[in-house]
C-alpha cells in the first residue's frame, strides 16, 4: 500500500511538472490577431470581456471572453438583430466603430457609434453572450466614440468626441461629458468640455475614457489620428467635472518617435482593466508590418502592463515600447479550445467566425448532403451592398485558405470561388467560371484580371497562400495536382492605403452573377484556413 501511494505521488507530482512546463512565461502581442480596432474591455469577478470595432461586418461587435487575458474564446455578437440597423450603401470603412464594454449592478452596457448609419447607442444585458437588447438612440450626442462612466454613487456618465465648434487649430476635436439618464435612455443635465487634447495643438482627441482611481478622476484618451501619430494620452482631476489636468508622462503610450520603420505602429485607444489581486492592464490598437511598409491584417489588439506612479500611468513600465512577446500576466492559466481549422460545413449553421459583408436581406446560403451552397445573385464584391460572401478574419502575415467546390454554368456572367477581401475597393479574387479559373485584382479600385487557367472540370480545389507581403494562388483537382495561378503577388490591395482605412482583412468564398438574375448555385464541400 506504502509502496501504491508513494507511486501516485510522483506520478501526480510529474503530471504537475509537465503542466508547469506548459504554461508560458511570455506571451505573444497582440492578443486578438487580425481585424481587431479600438478594444474595450471590462472585468467581473475573474472574468474578463473583450469588444472590438467591426464596422460593416455581420453579425457586428464580437465578444470574447477570458479568465487569464491571454486565451480569449468567441462567446457571441452583441449585434445579431438585422433589423436593428441598415449598412446599405456604407462603405467599408463605416458602420460601427469604437464601442465601449461597461458592467454596473449585474447588467452589461455597451455603447459604440454606427457611423453614416444612426449615430450613438447603447445596449444592454444579463450575459455577454448574447442576445443582447435593441440599440437606445441618443440623437443628441454628436460626435462619435462613446463610453460610460459608472462613479461611485451610481449615476452614469456619457463621454465623446466632438468637432462640432469653431476650431483654433486643424483637426481641433473636443472630449466632452454629460449624465446619462438610463432610465429614461437620454442624455441630461450640463454638457462640458473636459479636455481638446494634451497638447496646444493636439489633433484628433478621441476615445475616451474615464475611471476613479485611488481619490482622482483618470481621462485615458486617443489623439494624433488612428495612424502614424497615433497615441494615447492621459489627464487627472479631483473632482469629476475637473478641470483635467495633462499628466507629465504624455503620451503615456506611442510609437510615433521611433520612426516609420519600426515594426508595430500606430499604437492608441487604450482601455485599462484591473486584475482581483490589483495589476493595473490596458488593451489598445497596434499595426504590424510587412516588407515593404505594408499592413495586410490593420488593426489588431494588443497587451500591456500599467503601473501608477504619483497618480499616473506608466505603460509597460521599464521598456515603453511595445513588441511581439510580453510576461504572462500572473493569472491562472486558462487555455482555451481552439477553432478546428477544416470547416467540412455540415451545417446546420455556420461556426460563430462567419461573418457577411453588411446585412443581408435574404439568406443567400444553405447547408445540404454535407456542404454549404451559395446562391449566386447579382451583388457584386464591388458594390456597397450584401454579396453572397462569407468571410473570416485573416490572423496571420503567413497563412493558406483551401476550398473544395463544385459548380458549372454555360453563363459568363456566373463565377464562384475564394476571395481575399478588405474593401469594395481592395480585394483578391480566384473564382470559377465557364470554362476557365480566373485570378482577379482591385487595388485602389482598379480592377486587373491578373491571369486565367482553362478548366472546364466542375469539381475544382482553390487555395491562397500568404507569406509576409506576398500572395500565391492555385487550382487543381486535388491537394496533390495544383497549378498556380498568375504570378507571385503583393498583398498591396488588401493593406493599408487611402481607401483600406479602418477595417481589416477578411478570407472567405463569394459566388456572383455580375449584376444579372441567376438561379445557379455553388457548392462548397469544405473550407481550411491555418
Amino acid at each position: 500500500m506504502k509502496r501504491f501511494i508513494l507511486l501516485l505521488a510522483t506520478v501526480l507530482l510529474c503530471v504537475r511538472m509537465i503542466g508547469e512546463t506548459l504554461v508560458p512565461d511570455s506571451i505573444s502581442n497582440p492578443i486578438r490577431t487580425g481585424f481587431h480596432p479600438d478594444p474595450s474591455i471590462c472585468r467581473v469577478g475573474e472574468d474578463y470581456y473583450l469588444v472590438t470595432s467591426s464596422f460593416t461586418w455581420f453579425p457586428g461587435i464580437p465578444v470574447y471572453h477570458s479568465r487569464d487575458l491571454t486565451n480569449w474564446s468567441l462567446i457571441g455578437h452583441a449585434l445579431t438583430n438585422p433589423k436593428a440597423i441598415d449598412f446599405s450603401g456604407m462603405t467599408d470603412n463605416d458602420g460601427i466603430w469604437a464601442p465601449t464594454l461597461r458592467y454596473h449592478q449585474g447588467t452589461f452596457y455597451l455603447i459604440t457609434t454606427a457611423h453614416g448609419c444612426g449615430g450613438n447607442f447603447y445596449m444592454t444585458v444579463k450575459n455577454p453572450a448574447g442576445p443582447w437588447s435593441d440599440p437606445v438612440w441618443l440623437k443628441d450626442a454628436p460626435g462619435i466614440d462613446p463610453s460610460l462612466f459608472f462613479d461611485e454613487d451610481g449615476r452614469c456618465y456619457y463621454t465623446g468626441n466632438r468637432w462640432d465648434f469653431k476650431s483654433a487649430w486643424p483637426a481641433q476635436c473636443a472630449v466632452w461629458m454629460q449624465e446619462l439618464d438610463l432610465q429614461k435612455g437620454r442624455l441630461v443635465g450640463e454638457r462640458k468640455t473636459l479636455a481638446y487634447g494634451h497638447a496646444a495643438n493636439a489633433k484628433y482627441a478621441e476615445g475616451p475614457h474615464l475611471y476613479k482611481i485611488d481619490d482622482r478622476y483618470l481621462l485615458l484618451m486617443a489623439e494624433g489620428g488612428s495612424d502614424y501619430n497615433h497615441a494615447v494620452i492621459a489627464l487627472t482631476a479631483k473632482s469629476l467635472w475637473g478641470p483635467y489636468v495633462p499628466c507629465t508622462v504624455n503620451p503615456v503610450l506611442t510609437h510615433r518617435h521611433l520612426g516609420k520603420d519600426y515594426p508595430v505602429q500606430s499604437l492608441g485607444h487604450a482601455d485599462l482593466v484591473q486584475t482581483p489581486d490589483g495589476h493595473w492592464y490596458a488593451v489598445f490598437l497596434g499595426k504590424r508590418v510587412v516588407e515593404g511598409g505594408l499592413v495586410p491584417l490593420g488593426r489588431e489588439t494588443f497587451l500591456c502592463a500599467v503601473d501608477f506612479q504619483n497618480g499616473e500611468p506608466i505603460f509597460n513600465p521599464g521598456a515603453g515600447v511595445i513588441g511581439n512577446r510580453l510576461k504572462r500576466p500572473p493569472l491562472p492559466w486558462t487555455p482555451v479550445s481552439k477553432a478546428s481549422k477544416q470547416n467540412d460545413f455540415e451545417g446546420p449553421a455556420l461556426s460563430p467566425e462567419w461573418v457577411t459583408m453588411r446585412i443581408p436581406e435574404q439568406p443567400f446560403h444553405h447547408f445540404a448532403g454535407g456542404g454549404l451552397s451559395l446562391s449566386l445573385r447579382p451583388e457584386m464584391a464591388d458594390s456597397l451592398v450584401c454579396p453572397s460572401m462569407l468571410l473570416r478574419r485573416v490572423h496571420s502575415h503567413n497563412f493558406s485558405a483551401t476550398t473544395t467546390m463544385s459548380f458549372s454554368t454555360r453563363r459568363a456572367n456566373e463565377w464562384a470561388g475564394l476571395v481575399l477581401y478588405r474593401t469594395a475597393n481592395g480585394y483578391y479574387s480566384l473564382l470559377k467560371g465557364k470554362n476557365e479559373i480566373r485570378l482577379t485584382k482591385v487595388l485602389l479600385g482598379q480592377k486587373t484580371v491578373i491571369a486565367t487557367l482553362p478548366w472546364k472540370e466542375k469539381s475544382v480545389v482553390l487555395r491562397m497562400v500568404a507569406k509576409g507581403a506576398t500572395l500565391r494562388f492555385y487550382a487543381g483537382l486535388s491537394n496533390d495536382t495544383f497549378h498556380q495561378v498568375g504570378e507571385i503577388q503583393s498583398v498591396d490591395a488588401v493593406s493599408d492605403n487611402k481607401v483600406n482605412r479602418f477595417n481589416g482583412t477578411g478570407v472567405g468564398i463569394y459566388a456572383t452573377s455580375y449584376a444579372q438574375k441567376s438561379n445557379a448555385e455553388a457548392r462548397f464541400d469544405s473550407f481550411e484556413y491555418e
